[in-house]
C-alpha cells in the first residue's frame, strides 16, 4: 500500500484511512489513522504474521491484545480495536503525539515537582493495572507517552503477564524486562512477584527523572546486574530527604521490604501536589540514559513491538586495549555453550575451570606464551532462558595477540553455529 508524507491514502477494513509512517520496529510499522466513521484519528500498528510466526512470538501478540483490552485507563494507551489480514495483524489505538518521556529526560534531569507529577499519573496507571492482575513487566520511560497536554500514557504491553500465569508457587518465572529497570529477584530466577517487580521498575524511573541518569550502570552487563542484586546505587545530592527516602524503600533489593503502591501512596513526597503544566526540565547535566544501556545488551526488546525499537549488535567485538571482549547472545541453553567450550577446549589442551552453576568458565592454556599463559574468562547469562543466553568472552591474562588469534582461529569457529542473529536481519521489514 503506498503511503503518502501527508494527508491519508489507502482505506483498510472499510472503517480506517491510513496516512503517513509515525514510526517503525523490528516487526511492525506505525501509521497515523483515520476513523472513517467518527473522523477520529488513531495510530495503527501492522505487524507482520510471518515475521511474527517465525520468530514464535504469536503467544506473545495474544497476550498484549487480551491485556490492552482490559486496562481501560487515562493513563494507559487504549487499543481500540484488532484487525487482520491473510498476512497482518492492525492494531488501532489511541494517537499520542507528545512523544515519549523519554525524550524529556535526554534534555536534562526533571525538576522534583515536574517529576512528582509524572511519577503519580504512572503509579495510578500501575495500581490500575495491578488491580486487574496485570503485571507490565517492562516498565521504562521508553514505554512512557506524552499526550498534547503533557499527561503520561504507559504503552507496550508485549512483556505483560496475568496473574493466570502464575505457577504453583504463586510467583512469575519468566526472565524479562530492560536491563537497567529490571528488579534483582528476576535475575535471581527463583521466582518473583509481578507487582514487587514492577515497583522496582517505577523506582528506577523516578531516580531517571530526578537524577537524568541511571542508578545502575556498567559497560559489563554483568557487572550491571551484580550492581542490582546488591542494590548498589547513590542519590545525588540534589536529591530531596523526601525523594530519597522515597527511592531507597522503591530500590530495596528485597521484594519483601520494598514498598508497595500503597506506601508509596501514602508517603509524604508523593503526597504533595503536581504541577498543573508540568513541561519544562531542571538543567541539561544528564549522562546518556540510552547508550550505556544498548552498549551493554537489549537483548529483552525482542519480543517489543514499540514503535521506538532499536536492536544494538548482540555480536561485537570491544576494540580496547585493557579489555577486549566478545560477547555475543544465543537461543541454546547455557549447557549447550558450555560443552561448546569445553570441547573446544579440549581440543586446544586447555584446563577448564567452571563455578558450581557453570555460569562461569576459566579456560588456560597449558604452554607458556609470550607474557605468560593465556587465561580467558566466559560468562553466561541467562538474560531471558525462555528466549537467549548471553556469553561474555574476554582475556584474564596472557598477551593479548595470542588471545585474538584464539578467537579468530577457535573461539568464533567453534560457536559460529550457535550465535543468535535478529530476525530483522533474516527477512525484509514488514
Amino acid at each position: 500500500m503506498e503511503m503518502v508524507k501527508d494527508g491519508y491514502n489507502g482505506i483498510l477494513h472499510g472503517k480506517y484511512e491510513l496516512g503517513r509512517q509515525l514510526g517503525h520496529g523490528t516487526f511492525a510499522k506505525v501509521y497515523l489513522a483515520r476513523n472513517l466513521h467518527s473522523g477520529k484519528n488513531a495510530a495503527m500498528k501492522v505487524v507482520g504474521k510471518e515475521k511474527v510466526i517465525k520468530a514464535g512470538m504469536m503467544d506473545q501478540i495474544k497476550r498484549e491484545i487480551s491485556v490492552m483490552k482490559m486496562v481501560r485507563h487515562p493513563n494507559i494507551v487504549e487499543l481500540y480495536e484488532v484487525m487482520a489480514s491473510k498476512s497482518k495483524i492492525y492494531f488501532a489505538m489511541e494517537l499520542v503525539r507528545g512523544g515519549e518521556l523519554f525524550s524529556k529526560i535526554e534534555k536534562g534531569r526533571l525538576r522534583e515537582d515536574v517529576a512528582r507529577g509524572y511519577f503519580q499519573q504512572l503509579i495510578s496507571a500501575v495500581d490500575f493495572c495491578h488491580s486487574r492482575g496485570v503485571y507490565h513487566r517492562d516498565l521504562k520511560p521508553e514505554n512512557l507517552l506524552l499526550d498534547e497536554e503533557g499527561n503520561l500514557k504507559v504503552t507496550d504491553f508485549g512483556l505483560s503477564a496475568f496473574s493466570d500465569h502464575l505457577r504453583q508457587d504463586g510467583l512469575l518465572h519468566t526472565t524479562c524486562g530492560t536491563p537497567a529497570y529490571v528488579a534483582p529477584e528476576v535475575i535471581g530466577k527463583k521466582g518473583y512477584v509481578g507487582a514487587k517487580a514492577d515497583i522496582w521498575s517505577c523506582g528506577v524511573i523516578l531516580y531517571v527523572l530526578l537524577a537524568g541518569f541511571l542508578p545502575f550502570q556498567d559497560d559489563n552487563i554483568v557487572a550491571m546486574y551484580r550492581k542490582i542484586y546488591r542494590g548498589d546505587f547513590r542519590c545525588p545530592p540534589w536529591f530531596s530527604s523526601d525523594a530519597r527516602r522515597l527511592i531507597t524503600k522503591l530500590l530495596d533489593p528485597n521484594p519483601d521490604c520494598r514498598y508497595t503502591i500503597s506506601k508509596i501512596m501514602e508517603s509524604s513526597w508523593f503526597k504533595k501536589a503536581a504541577p498543573k503544566n508540568p513541561q519544562f526540565i531542571l538543567e541539561d547535566d544528564n549522562v546518556n540514559l540510552k547508550g550505556k544501556e544498548t552498549e551493554t545488551l537489549n537483548a529483552f526488546h525482542i519480543i517489543s513491538l514499540s514503535e521506538g525499537f532499536d536492536l544494538s549488535p548482540l555480536f561485537e567485538e570491544k576494540k580496547r586495549e585493557e579489555k577486549q571482549e566478545i560477547r555475543f547472545a544465543t537461543t541454546k541453553p547455557a549447557e549447550v555453550v558450555v560443552s561448546k567450550l569445553e570441547a573446544m577446549a579440549k581440543a586446544m589442551k586447555f584446563s577448564v575451570k567452571k563455578n558450581g552453576d557453570g555460569s562461569s568458565l576459566r579456560l588456560q592454556a597449558h604452554e607458556m606464551g609470550r607474557k605468560g599463559k593465556l587465561e580467558i574468562a566466559a560468562d553466561i547469562w541467562g538474560v531471558a532462558p525462555s528466549l537467549l543466553v548471553v556469553v561474555e568472552v574476554k582475556k584474564s591474562s596472557g598477551d593479548t595477540l595470542e588471545y585474538n588469534q584464539f578467537c579468530h582461529k577457535e573461539l568464533r569457529p567453534a560457536l559460529k553455529d550457535i550465535v543468535w542473529t535478529s530476525p530483522a536481519d533474516q527477512s525484509p521489514p514488514v
